[in-house]
């Protein structure tokens, strides 16, 4: 796993973890205008949210009145979050509009005890019964080989560090319920609500599942942000043949139950997506839409994200160059130039004049 690939799955989260944490009040229209703006985006998978209990997340109270009133797109299937039964149910009543049945089978479990308890309300010794039961439940679909998704391998913000050999085993537990049952493991889905990844501890985790069960040839990435490391695990990753990447529009998000609230937010889409593009990966985004709704999402929750190319824009080049004689470029609005055009600066300094070594200079 050297090589960088030459496509992955950028899937953007912003309507579900972007908005769970956000002001419970903002309107419906609104959420309705960020969901069609991503639809603009190239995105072949949206979820239009979380059919979870109003009670604990109240910002999903609206998610059957979304679901109502949105218009999809084609070419994008849109799907939601269901955690439980009822959840199922709820938005299965939106099939085909909503897919929540073309899921496949996965085996979700906890390293650490206490966020388990927090964020699921069950200890990793039930999430790993529950983990028997799905794989029993595939086995009788007639299935041949299902997921497994691991949560905060890499540390607790309640519990501390998790070694290597620990998460190694809670791996190596749940991969033999597949194996019992005669069943493979094709694909390994990372999650790491606590900020608490490295990129030389998520390699050494990566290395280690690779070599102890070759069988897993698809690996995905659920990182948070809120330590400014997630990003340059994303990289490592890339480096290293991941090709599933959760992302979200500003690196919107967060996480109740982690300790971190908003800070704990993802990386940004665009800033993804332009890394990749830079190094010859396609993701099938348009990175120009991608800006632009995350200038959206902004509007949408009130207050500014943790984005960076939507601040300053792609690297220019050929025809997108700055002039040379650009005025003085100082705050945020300014450096919007480059989808806003000249009136953010016009009122700028510019103490270049036309007879200027700058100006008179001939060379490029």
């Amino acid at each position: 796993m050297n090589d960088l690939p030459a496509f992955v799955d950028v899937r953007d989260d912003t309507m579900r973890e972007g908005l769970q944490i956000e002001n419970r009040e903002i309107p419906v229209e609104a959420k309705l205008r960020l969901l069609d703006a991503l639809g603009e985006t190239g995105l072949k998978t949206i979820s239009i949210g979380s059919f979870a209990s109003p009670k604990w997340t109240p910002q999903m109270a609206c998610m059957d009145e979304i679901a109502q009133r949105f218009s999809p797109k084609p070419g994008i299937k849109y799907t939601a979050a269901v955690f439980n039964r009822q959840g199922f149910l709820r938005a299965d009543k939106y099939y085909p509009k909503i897919d929540v049945r073309s899921r496949e089978s996965v085996t979700h479990v906890e390293v650490g005890r206490v966020f388990a308890m927090r964020n699921y309300n069950r200890t990793p010794e039930q999430m790993m019964t529950s983990a028997e039961s799905t794989v029993a439940r595939a086995k009788e679909s007639g299935v041949t080989s299902g997921a497994i998704a691991i949560g905060n391998p890499f540390g607790s913000n309640f519990e501390g560090d998790v070694t290597l050999k620990n998460a190694i085993s809670v791996i190596e537990t749940v991969m033999d319920k597949w194996h019992a049952q005669g069943l493979l493991v094709s694909a390994c889905r990372i999650i790491d609500d606590m900020g608490a990844a490295l990129p030389h501890t998520l390699a050494e985790l990566l290395n280690a599942i690779q070599k102890r069960w070759p069988e897993i040839t698809e690996y995905g990435l659920h990182l948070h942000n809120q330590r400014g490391t997630a990003s340059i695990c994303y990289y490592e990753a890339l480096r290293m043949g991941v090709t599933h990447f959760d992302t979200s529009l500003g690196g919107l998000g967060g996480c109740p139950y982690c300790g971190n609230g908003r800070s704990a937010g993802h990386v940004p889409t665009e800033d993804f997506v332009y890394l990749c593009h830079e190094l010859g990966i396609e993701t099938g985004l348009d990175l120009d839409k991608l800006i632009e709704a995350a200038a959206i999402a902004e509007e949408v929750v009130g207050h500014p994200l943790w984005g960076h190319v939507s601040k300053a824009g792609p690297r220019p080049r050929g025809d997108s160059l700055y002039p040379r004689d650009l005025p003085f470029v100082e705050t945020l609005e300014e450096a919007s130039h480059f989808r806003n055009g000249p009136v953010v600066y016009e009122h700028q300094v510019k103490p270049w004049k036309a007879d200027s070594a700058l100006m008179t200079d001939g060379t490029k």
